[in-house]
């Protein structure tokens, strides 16, 4: 449906159609409605779109961690990939009605990165906020597995730039100015910071990487876990508009471009080209995901939100599994057990110990845990 014929008169959609047989696979690479041809089998082709889908769905995913009811997101994640994801991949690079126009995204700063972080933006609002508790206190788990999956990420990103024109040719590199802000704002160096910094910057160059020269380098009561809005959609939004501004003919035509450059080569209309195509993803975004949020919560009838025993335990009690220990207490709320834990402790969840279980303890004996809104008494006999 990204990347097929045109279906009918409708300028947001491809012909869905079957990619599964050894022919299909083994010819080559062609996108009918843009007519793009790669030197590379289509099977490659159908890989390397499909990475693209899921990653943009991964980075929506950091919006909504430690709380979305998983069936939820199992139905999610398949409603939006079609209904809002593709519309954007076939109008963008499909041969789409923003193809047509001229509207310039390179590798995905439009197609990826605002759908997500403004999908993931509207979807948190829909699910709600995390727990108080987690809210003020939500630091890095390993800082060195950041960094690691930081490497990671900046390599995969430098590879999808580099091979977004279906070939191996030049490649822009990415910006830090992250730890800057930090030593300003905070007096310190900070290397999750730095990290943050990295992703905008490669975020942010991504709608331009290819057509842009060299020497070029909200809302609060919204809980965005992960930082995604400002992370993706305002940094696809500041690169998509800057490919306006600083794209050049000799670079839009390395890659088989035919726009007549940004402004810096006198085209001001492309500037407005790309806030119509910025404006359109974002639109279609928030509109689609409020759909699809509505229909789960209140047609199938499936909460968008964890019960608050598993927000108070962790996201990762809906599977049973305990990524961490942290005693009897934790396990009995994973494994849903009847039989009430003895606990004792100072009113903190998280700092609460387990005691062993005695015969001939009171059944009035409580412990009050403070959380958020309302106090939760656990009794043990």
């Amino acid at each position: 449906m990204g990347f097929g014929e045109q279906w009918g008169a409708a300028p947001f959609i491809g012909t869905p159609g079957p990619i599964l047989t050894m022919n299909d696979e083994l010819e080559q690479s062609l996108l009918p409605t843009s007519g793009v041809h790669s030197n590379f089998p289509m099977s490659t082709m159908v890989y390397f779109q499909f990475v693209f889908a899921s990653t943009c769905v991964v980075i929506l995913a950091g919006a909504l961690l430690g709380r979305m009811n998983f069936t939820a997101w199992m139905l999610f994640v398949p409603l939006w990939l079609t209904f809002s994801y593709t519309v954007s991949a076939f109008s963008l690079w499909g041969g789409g009605f923003l193809a047509t126009m001229a509207v310039i995204d390179y590798s995905g700063g439009y197609v990826i990165h605002v759908p997500a972080g403004t999908a993931g933006f509207v979807a948190a609002a829909w699910v709600g906020p995390r727990l108080k508790q987690d809210r003020d206190d939500f630091q890095p788990n390993n800082v060195l597995l950041t960094l690691v999956g930081a490497g990671i990420l900046w390599t995969g990103l430098n590879g999808f730039n580099g091979g977004d024109p279906f070939a191996a040719s030049v490649d822009a590199g990415p910006l830090l100015v992250w730890t800057i802000l930090d030593i300003i704002f905070y007096k310190k160096p900070a290397v999750i910071g730095a990290v943050q910094g990295m992703i905008t910057g490669l975020v942010a160059i991504t709608p331009a990487a290819g057509v842009v020269a060299g020497w070029f380098w909200l809302f609060r009561n919204v809980d965005d876990t992960l930082g995604i809005y400002h992370t993706h959609t305002v940094a696809g939004i500041v690169g998509g508009m800057m490919v306006g501004v600083f794209a050049t003919v000799e670079d839009s035509a390395a890659f088989n471009l035919t726009n007549p450059g940004g402004a810096i080569d006198n085209n001001w209309n492309q500037v407005w080209l790309q806030l119509v195509g910025g404006l359109f993803v974002i639109g279609l975004n928030v509109f689609v995901t409020s759909v699809i949020c509505a229909f789960i919560k209140y047609v199938c009838r499936i909460p968008l939100r964890m019960s608050r025993a598993h927000l108070l335990v962790g996201d990762d009690a809906v599977h049973g599994e305990d990524a961490y220990a942290f005693g009897d207490v934790r396990r009995s709320i994973l494994h849903g057990d009847t039989v009430p834990v003895p606990i004792w402790g100072d009113g903190e969840l998280g700092i609460i110990q387990s005691m062993p279980r005695h015969k001939e303890s009171k059944p009035d004996v409580q412990v009050n845990i403070e959380s958020e809104g309302s106090d939760l008494f656990l009794m043990y006999p």
